[in-house]
């Protein structure tokens, strides 16, 4: 079961904490995006949501997140790149525009670490990125994953006059 996406433009430096603080260990599926947009996309998940689609994909019962195998590396990559590439296609069809993604990437780190990537894509450009939360229930669980959405300033011109928002 899903519900509507909460979505946010929100300041880097708060964003650790959104995701549980700067010393949470997390899994994170990147993608760069080119075409008629630039910048780079991350799929953030818990520990926990990487543990339950491993013994739901896998059958996998003792997953060390931080030390993934190659094949619950590649089962977290296609998830991510299924929840990316199914963003992607939503902004590219409301907003009009064409947008390819890269092949994903897969890394499992703290939380901080892992926002050095997205603050230095943006460098000096802007302090903002496009948050999104999900929550995923089923019977037995509530699981949240976090999309975050880092275009190059240009990009975010287009983006937004695409989805007819002015700036």
């Amino acid at each position: 079961d899903m519900k509507a996406p909460v979505v946010r433009i929100m300041d880097i430096a708060n964003v650790d904490n959104a995701l549980g603080g700067p010393e949470t260990p997390v899994v994170a599926i990147l993608v760069e995006l080119s075409g008629d947009i630039r910048g780079i996309m991350m799929f953030i998940v818990s520990q926990h949501f990487t543990k339950i689609m491993l013994k739901s994909l896998l059958n996998e019962e003792n997953v060390d997140c931080m030390r993934l195998t190659d094949m619950e590396r590649s089962a977290i990559s296609e998830i991510g790149n299924i929840m990316i590439g199914s963003y992607v296609s939503a902004i590219s069809e409301l907003a009009n525009l064409k947008i390819k993604i890269s092949v994903p990437a897969v890394t499992s780190d703290m939380v901080g670490s892992l926002l050095t990537v997205p603050a230095a894509e943006m460098g000096a450009v802007s302090d903002e990125i496009i948050f999104v939360e999900d929550d995923f229930k089923n019977s037995n669980n509530s699981i949240s994953a976090n999309m975050m959405l880092v275009p190059s300033l240009d990009s975010v011109e287009k983006l937004m006059s695409g989805l007819g928002i002015d700036l």
